[in-house]
């Protein structure tokens, strides 16, 4: 008897059957993503200017945006902290005064120093340049 043999498979039914079974996306996949991309980054482009930014913490006023100004930042309170005091505040007291976490209060100073808007007298304590 004997054997008979089945329809040859393309190549490219292969292909398709590979791409489908294991999950890899098509140039029209990818095609599909790019363009939903760029539509998101349209809508993000407006706010990511700082136009509409907002604070939200602990110390945040309530209605701080008064005649179309925008809030202060979490940076801008904590500089506002460190101008109280002329010889100089330690981070404890900063962080007291701004309720901020402490992480967070380091990366504020960082950038703070960073961008020369406090000097560090000694360690720990900041005095506005």
């Amino acid at each position: 008897m004997t054997r008979r043999r089945g329809k040859s498979v393309s190549f490219d039914a292969m292909v398709k059957f590979f791409m489908q079974y294991y999950n890899i996306p098509t140039r029209k996949d990818i095609d599909k993503l790019m363009a939903k991309m760029d539509q998101l980054e349209k809508l993000i482009k407006p706010t990511a200017a700082g136009k509409n930014r907002q604070v939200y913490g602990p110390k945040a006023a309530k209605g701080s945006a008064i005649a179309g100004r925008p809030a202060a930042t979490s940076a801008d309170i904590a500089l506002s902290v460190i101008k109280r005091f002329r010889k100089g505040v330690a981070f404890a007291e900063i962080q007291a005064h701004t309720g901020f976490g402490e992480k967070k209060l380091r990366n504020i100073i960082f950038r703070l120093h960073k961008t020369d808007k406090i000097v560090r007298k000694s360690r720990g304590i900041y005095l506005v340049s």
